[in-house]
Parts: C-alpha cells; sequence; structure tokens
C-alpha cells in the first residue's frame, strides 16, 4: 500500500495541524478572557493581513492576533500568554523590511496600531511623549507649531510607528547631522513578558542605575514590548538647501563623500544613487535627476541663512574638486523637497520597474563606497539578476535594491544568495550586517559571519536575563549555535573570506 493510502501514514501527516488547531483553541479562550471580542482575531481570513512585514518573501500565520487598546489589556496579554508558554510577537504599522515582525506559527500576534496618542508636547524642554504606534511624521506634524520638529526620517516616515523606529533603531536620510534613533531617544516604557511594567532611560540627561536605553533601542522585540516613548525634538532651522552632484564615475562620486567628511563638514544629508536607481526614480517623480550621470549625491545644508551659504560653497568646491561633472543647488524649498522626494520613493519606483524586489542593509566604513559598488557590479552577473542601488552615503549604510520575480522559485534562491554575498562582503571589508532594519529572520545567517559562536551565546545570555523562556520574538536577530555550525559546514570561512562559486552553495 503506498504512503498517500496508508491510514497511519494519514493520520500522522494531520497530527501537526491538530496540535496547531487544539493549541490555537486553548490560547483563544484564555486571551478572550482578558480582550473584548473586536480586539481579538483568529480566523484565517482574518489574521492573514498579519502573515509579513514588508519582507513579503516570508509570511506565516499566527495562533491569533492580539489588538489591545490599553496598557492594562497589554500587560494581561502578557501574563497570559507567559502562563501558557506561548510565543508573543509585537507588531507596529508592519513596514519593517527585515521580518521582524513576522509571526511565530505557535504564537500570538500583539498588534499595537490602537497606540497613536501624541501625550505631551514640552516646548520648554523640547521633548515629546507619544504612544509605540504613532507615526514617525505625526510626531512632527504636531510640533510644527512649536517650531520644533523630530528628527530621524526613514523614507517610510508617513506610515512607521515610532515604536518600530525604536526597535529597529532606525536612521533616516539625515541621521549623519541628527543621529539615529538612539540619539534622539530619552525615555522607553513598556511590558516584560511577564506583564510587568519597564522603564529605560529617563526624562534628565541621565537616568539611575546602569544606562539600559542602548539596550532596548535596537533590541527588535526580543526584551520587552514598547508601549511609550519620549522622543527629543530639534528647533526647525531657518533655511535648508540641497546640493545635486553628478560624477561620471562612481568611484569619484565615493571618495567625494569622504573628502567631504575629511573637510570637517557633517552634511544635514549626504544621499547616494546609482544610474540604475536614478532612472527608476526619475520616471516616477520627476525630481530632475542627471540621467547621464554614472552616480549622483544629494548634499543638503541647513541652519541660518550665513551658515547655509557658507556651507554650501565649500561642498561645492569639494564636490568640484573630486570631479563633479554637474552642481545644482535647490533654487528654492520646493526644489529642496523635489530633490528628496526622489531618493525618499526609491523602493516605490524600484517596483514599479520590477515584480519583487529584496532591500538589502549593510555598512561599511565611507572609504569603501566605490569598491562595494564595483563588487555589486560583479554580483549583478554572478547572479543574473539586477541591482539598484541607494544608501545613506555619510554613514555607509547601503540599501542596494536586487530586483527578481518571486514567482519564479529560482530568481528568489538567487535573490536571497545575492543578498547574502552583499552581507558578507560588508562584514569583509570592516562593515556590520545591518544599518537600520535589523537583521529579523532574513540576516541570521548572516550574523554567524560577523559574530563568534561565544558572541552569540553572550547575547542569548542577556535576552535569557529578560526573557528566559525565550517567548519574545523567538527565531529573530540571534541564530542558534547549531545553525552558525551548519551554515559554517556549507559556506563560512571564518567570516571573511573569498566567496566560494554560486555552485558550492
Amino acid at each position: 500500500m503506498s504512503a498517500m493510502t496508508d491510514p497511519s501514514s494519514a493520520a500522522e501527516a494531520l497530527l501537526p495541524t491538530l496540535a496547531r488547531a487544539d493549541r490555537q483553541r486553548q490560547v483563544v479562550a484564555a486571551l478572550q478572557g482578558v480582550l473584548p471580542a473586536h480586539a481579538l482575531l483568529w480566523t484565517d481570513e482574518d489574521t492573514t493581513p498579519y502573515e509579513c512585514d514588508g519582507l513579503t518573501a516570508y509570511r506565516q500565520r499566527p495562533l491569533a492576533v492580539a489588538l489591545p487598546e490599553t496598557e492594562a489589556q497589554v500587560s494581561a496579554v502578557l501574563r497570559t500568554c507567559a502562563a501558557l508558554k506561548v510565543p508573543v510577537v509585537a507588531r507596529g504599522a508592519g513596514t519593517g523590511l527585515s521580518g521582524g515582525a513576522m509571526p511565530h506559527p505557535m504564537g500570538v500576534t500583539l498588534g499595537l496600531a490602537k497606540f497613536n496618542r501624541i501625550l505631551k508636547l514640552d516646548k520648554l524642554s523640547r521633548t515629546a511623549v507619544v504612544q509605540c504606534g504613532v507615526r514617525n511624521l505625526a510626531i512632527s506634524e504636531a510640533a510644527a507649531s512649536l517650531g520644533l520638529y523630530y528628527a530621524p526620517d526613514p523614507s517610510s516616515q508617513i506610515a512607521c510607528t515610532i515604536g518600530g523606529n525604536v526597535a529597529e533603531n532606525s536612521g533616516g536620510v539625515h541621521c549623519l547631522k541628527y543621529g539615529l534613533t538612539l540619539h534622539n531617544v530619552m525615555k522607553v516604557r513598556g511590558f516584560t513578558i511577564e506583564g510587568e511594567p519597564v522603564e529605560f532611560g529617563g526624562d534628565a540627561l541621565d537616568a539611575p542605575g546602569l544606562d539600559l536605553l542602548p539596550l532596548i533601542v535596537g533590541s527588535e522585540g526580543l526584551l520587552a514590548v514598547i508601549t511609550e516613548v519620549t522622543v527629543k525634538l530639534t528647533p526647525k532651522p531657518t533655511l535648508a538647501r540641497c546640493i545635486m552632484a553628478s560624477f561620471e564615475d562612481i568611484r569619484r562620486a565615493g571618495d567625494a563623500v569622504a573628502a567631504i567628511i575629511a573637510a570637517g563638514i557633517i552634511p544635514a544629508g549626504l544621499e547616494m544613487m546609482d544610474k540604475p536607481m536614478t532612472a527608476a526614480v526619475e520616471d516616477f517623480v520627476h525630481a530632475g535627476y542627471d540621467l547621464s550621470a554614472a552616480a549622483i549625491l544629494l548634499c543638503e545644508s541647513d541652519g541660518t541663512p550665513e551658515e547655509v551659504e557658507e556651507e554650501i560653497g565649500r561642498m561645492s568646491q569639494v564636490l568640484s574638486g573630486c570631479g563633479a561633472t554637474r552642481l545644482e543647488v535647490s533654487a528654492n524649498e520646493a526644489q529642496r523637497l523635489k530633490f528628496w522626494s526622489g531618493r525618499k520613493n526609491a523602493f516605490p519606483a524600484s517596483g514599479r520597474i520590477s515584480p519583487d524586489y529584496m532591500c538589502m542593509d549593510s555598512t561599511i566604513p565611507r572609504k569603501r563606497l566605490a569598491d562595494i559598488l564595483m563588487a555589486i557590479a560583479e554580483m549583478e552577473t554572478k547572479y543574473g539578476l539586477r541591482c539598484c542601488n541607494v544608501f545613506h552615503a555619510g554613514d555607509g549604510n547601503l540599501h542596494p535594491l536586487i530586483l527578481f520575480d518571486a514567482n519564479d522559485p529560482g530568481q528568489l534562491h538567487r535573490a536571497e544568495l545575492f543578498g547574502a554575498d552583499i552581507l558578507e562582503t560588508s562584514v569583509a571589508m570592516g562593515g556590520t550586517v545591518t544599518g537600520e532594519h535589523g537583521v529579523g529572520v532574513e540576516k541570521l545567517n548572516s550574523m554567524c559571519v560577523q559574530f563568534s559562536p561565544d558572541e552569540i551565546a553572550q547575547m542569548q545570555a542577556l535576552k535569557s536575563a529578560f526573557d528566559p523562556d525565550e517567548l519574545l520574538n523567538p527565531g529573530k536577530l540571534l541564530p542558534t549555535l547549531q545553525r552558525c555550525a551548519e551554515y559554517g559546514k556549507m559556506h563560512v570561512r571564518r567570516g571573511l573570506l573569498p566567496f566560494p562559486e554560486l555552485e558550492r552553495f
């Protein structure tokens, strides 16, 4: 009798499904005791919208989605899940790009979108107290009447939430001068997996005890569930102007970035796009980009009119000395915003020219910008896929967009290999596997390249101090040592070595 018709084999195949269904009934019944009916979803139809974040290549439905409306309900959900030993994945707007909010198949997704109130704006202290579900841009909109704004500005700022920004330590196009999320947050409040309130940082410049704020920022939901954040607000500059600089050679553009920093200039923004990316964006937003250039730089200065005039002059001199073939300075605010609209629409522009794309996120020393772009060009041939490049040149944070068609499994596999190659090359050049998108599930193997087993074990011990049962966002950020050992057998050579040929993967 074949396995397809063997009753015992059929029964064994059903066991995982039955176990999941039983567990789902148990979890839903328990959560119904702490949440109103409208705040709990569990049918396939209702949970499917939560099956992935911005990294759509990986999907999984949770047992249930909890949508609490108060901190008391958040605490109750966490206590319930801890008692049942059920994994919990916190989720904001779902704009993340590394699979950090992908559900656990035997867990609960904790949706925090209803925590969307700005609780306090303080002009004197230049701070805002906001709930975790407040959109990044909404903070600046609310503070505009006070002459203030929130400086970190990810390209997804119209939709991404401050809780997610804290979880990933997001940056944006102005992070070179104004810093990442970590540099613009004073205090974070939330709950442990046991439902106990916890606070990191404080209202003063220095908080009592150990400084654990840098620990929670960028922790990707592994240590606590964030519900409230106190952010710093920055005075709006009197004037801002942007230079669009064209280069006929990628290496010269990369060298110009290093030259600007070496000259003691810290622009408000310093971004680079290569020719394929520029063409895709220009066709989408008509920003006025130079389509003949091999690469363009966007260099912004802000401050008083006198400061801006002096800095624009210094930057123009440096750019010309580095071989810029064309310099155009924004004549007014409308043109400046047009320049930036192109940069901030790089991802949707890529979606117009390819069925799918995979956005990577590594960081390298500024002096290696040209080297990594040359290496990526060789990888395009190696993997048979196109790649458009856009990145925060000022701090070396790369965002290569690998174009592929997910309907072709071969292309998806090659895109994954391409992405891993970029990350490992970045490490070999002295960089890191992530800058602001996080590790999530996407970069687990690459973590094995960058960190030793002892280092990963220390990170795991830190997580265990907060979450001994490893229920908060398990399977993300930190690879298991077994995974690293298996990956090492296949591929890794101490993390820094010539990459094997494609057929060896």
